[in-house]
């Protein structure tokens, strides 16, 4: 079989025109995450028409989120995660209702014969309905990577992000998979229901096994070796692979679940020092551009024109209204119940995920295809700026406390090498 390398070229350019762009965002005070999803943009068919989306690009985007995820579950504070369970369930349940409802309200407006005419197959309800459900979607990975970056994912505000997002996904599927079944007689939301109990049980058996005999693994030996970071990526992958396969979770659900498992073991500062270097060297670049390269815009009326601008005002509004109003009645203070609001609002590619499948399944006409992509790119563009904005508001040490502060400094020097291997 001949072998073409056009893929060592396609990430040359995205490794360096992320990072360039990524110093440039820097300079403005801008996470370096904009940088990355503005060089997959400029370099894609909505720009310069340089780099498109090929096997080697998605399937190394998909390890790099995978990576993403696991290094936010290393680094999660369990204990304020199971603090905050009952406030992430309710942050996630009004992020998702809200939203749908919103959705709902833009598509029943719009989407009639004259205004905006459709060329879907299902009823206009379950069309109208299907554009909700796609705003009801989150990609944590834009915020995980820009909470990482200010050394804010431990904080009670993040932790409520990781938690309701987790639980939004699962809500997310529920509520694609209601709708699906409603167009599609072959989907059963009984049998949907019973795999992600399923996943869960499984995830749980095989996490308190491998912690048990990980943990005594890695108490034969006094130092950290290579081995063990190995291992530990295996087990995520593996996770990862049974959640997606096995039981139609999304693949970063699994990842987070292992990289919890793994956060209650020894020298987890260490193990998060390995991953992060592949992470920031290869995967997260990949996977954060890879989404802009995704990114294809078809010409479009005045009539659509004014939905995408409406629509985008209410994707952004609607989450940060639903999670921050969830948040309040959890009992937290307005600077985090903004924190949390805005830290739900990127779609990223979890809505064009979603809009494909609706696509497929002729609930969404092809006019509304474009206007999606638009709010996914502007949702996952403002995401990491709002955030950096927010997280200037309230107490600079909000349950950041001092041991927080030395987990970071920490891995910061094993980062740089400071520290003995």
């Amino acid at each position: 079989m001949e072998t073409t390398y056009n893929f060592l070229l396609d990430l040359a350019l995205i490794l360096l025109t992320t990072k360039i762009l990524g110093l440039i965002t820097r300079r403005y005070n801008m996470p370096q995450v904009v940088g990355a999803l503005l060089a997959g943009l400029l370099m894609g068919p909505a720009c310069l028409n340089i780099l498109h989306e090929t096997t080697f690009i998605h399937d190394a985007a998909e390890i790099g989120v995978v990576v993403l995820m696991f290094c936010a579950g290393l680094e999660t504070d369990i204990n304020e995660l199971k603090k905050s369970g009952k406030a992430s369930f309710v942050i996630a349940l009004l992020g998702v209702l809200i939203p749908l409802a919103g959705g709902f309200g833009v598509a029943y407006f719009f989407n009639k014969p004259g205004i905006i005419d459709s060329d879907a197959s299902a009823s206009l309800f379950l069309q109208n309905i299907f554009i909700g459900v796609i705003l009801t979607a989150t990609s944590v990975s834009i915020s995980v990577e820009t909470l990482k970056e200010m050394g804010k994912l431990k904080t009670r505000s993040g932790n409520a992000i990781l938690g309701a997002a987790i639980i939004d996904d699962i809500l997310g599927i529920i509520a694609l998979t209601i709708v699906t079944s409603m167009a599609d007689s072959s989907v059963s939301l009984g049998m949907v229901l019973l795999k992600i109990v399923g996943f869960f049980v499984f995830a749980l058996v095989v996490g308190v096994a491998f912690y048990y005999g990980y943990k005594k693994w890695e108490e034969l030996t006094n130092r950290p070796l290579h081995r063990h970071a190995i291992m530990v990526f295996v087990f995520c992958l593996l996770l990862s692979y049974c959640s997606e396969v096995f039981f139609g979770v999304a693949d970063i659900t699994g990842a987070f679940v292992a990289g919890l498992v793994v956060s209650q073991t020894q020298r987890t500062q260490w193990l998060a020092s390995k991953f992060d270097t592949i992470s920031y060297m290869f995967l997260s670049p990949l996977f954060f551009a890879s989404i802009g390269i995704k990114v294809v815009l078809p010409s479009m009326s005045g009539k659509v024109v004014a939905f995408t601008v409406v629509l985008v005002i209410v994707a952004v509004l609607t989450k940060v209204i639903g999670c921050g109003a969830g948040a309040k009645m959890c009992g937290y203070q307005n600077y985090q119940c903004a924190r949390i609001g805005v830290g739900m609002i990127s779609r990223g590619e979890v809505a064009l995920i979603v809009a494909d499948k609706g696509s497929a399944l002729g609930l969404m006409g092809s006019s509304f295809l474009g206007p999606v992509v638009i709010v996914v790119v502007i949702t996952t563009i403002v995401t990491p700026i709002l955030l950096k904005v927010v997280f200037r508001f309230g107490p600079s040490g909000a349950s950041g406390t001092a041991a927080l502060a030395s987990n970071y400094e920490q891995i910061e020097k094993y980062r740089q090498g400071e520290m003995e291997k």
